[in-house]
């Protein structure tokens, strides 16, 4: 209900995804293997998500309420 009570004019667009991968791997090793050309910018939480998740926090207040890691 955030993003209606928001009081912004226009449109805006979020990803709302878990905040982890369910991935055994680390995020940087697949990282590594499979977009070995990308620059990574900052450093990366074990198993942290690649899907830009931080606007949504920013402008609704969202925190992810299920891991993919708890459920394993």
């Amino acid at each position: 209900m955030r993003a209606l009570d928001a009081g912004r004019p226009g449109f805006d667009r979020f990803i709302i995804a878990a905040a982890d991968t369910v991935m055994e791997r680390s995020t940087a090793s697949l990282m590594a293997e499979y977009f070995p050309d990308v620059e990574v910018r900052r450093e990366l939480g074990e198993h942290e998500t690649l899907l830009g998740i931080d606007h949504a926090r920013e402008v609704l207040g969202y925190d992810p309420r299920y891991s993919w890691r708890a459920q394993h």
